[in-house]
């Protein structure tokens, strides 16, 4: 199995970034998050899958294939109420009316195929 500072070295440092905005936000009950993601890749012909994961053992949230020209794809069914959107080069997690159990660390991951 190829550990992540393996994989760096072999793609070299700014193969790909990953930018994640807010990064941390307080949301009370019934508030509607927006959760950004953006990714930047120096590769000339890539694909990217995007997801969105969040702490506790969760799961995919959502997740979306990008491919160059960095346009998604029809997006995986997202957990509900969850909604992905995408407007280039955002994409944007929404969750409308947060519950109690919607708190946690939400992280966006991206997965570089080569």
């Amino acid at each position: 199995m190829w550990g992540l500072g393996i994989l760096i070295s072999l793609l070299g440092a700014g193969a790909l970034r990953v930018l994640q905005a807010p990064g941390e936000v307080r949301v009370t009950a019934g508030d509607t998050v927006a959760l950004r993601c953006q990714a930047e890749v120096a590769e000339r012909r890539y694909r990217l899958r995007m997801e969105w994961v969040r702490d506790g053992g969760h799961g995919v949230l959502c997740a979306t294939l990008l491919e160059e020209p960095l346009a998604p794809g029809p997006p995986d069914p997202c957990a509900p109420p969850i909604l992905l959107s995408w407007q280039p080069p955002w994409a944007t997690l929404s969750l409308p009316r947060a519950r109690g159990n919607d708190s946690g660390r939400y992280l966006c991951r991206v997965t570089l195929e080569i």
